[in-house]
């Protein structure tokens, strides 16, 4: 069972910037495509990106131009660049593959407040 780890997330003023890590204990390279998600309170879970081996990206309309995705598969990594924080990007952020399916992360907070 792998399992993830996720990082990066802060406490930051709309209309800043934070770069999510996610890392998994085992290898990433066969693994058809990635994802970033992330719950509000009160919410269901939510794609956000996504990021096939072949380097395809997905956004959801809502970060579409703001976030970006990308992964190295030797570090078993996935990043989540995310700029131009809005409010409503509040949220823990996860990392899984796309289906999900390793037992989710503790997630990593991202507060947007002034």
């Amino acid at each position: 069972q792998v399992q993830l780890v996720e990082s990066g997330g802060d406490l930051v003023q709309p209309g800043g910037s934070l770069r999510l890590s996610c890392v998994a204990s085992g290898s990433i390279y066969s693994i058809p495509v990635m994802g970033w998600y992330r719950q509000a309170p009160g919410k269901e879970r939510e794609l956000v990106a996504s990021i096939s081996r072949g380097s395809s990206t997905f956004y959801a309309d809502s970060v579409k131009g703001r976030f970006t995705v990308s992964r190295d598969n030797a570090k078993n990594t996935v990043y989540l660049q995310m700029t131009s924080l809005k409010p409503e990007d509040t949220a823990v952020y996860y990392c899984n593959a796309l289906p999900a399916r390793w037992n989710w992360g503790q997630g990593t907070q991202v507060t947007i407040s002034s």
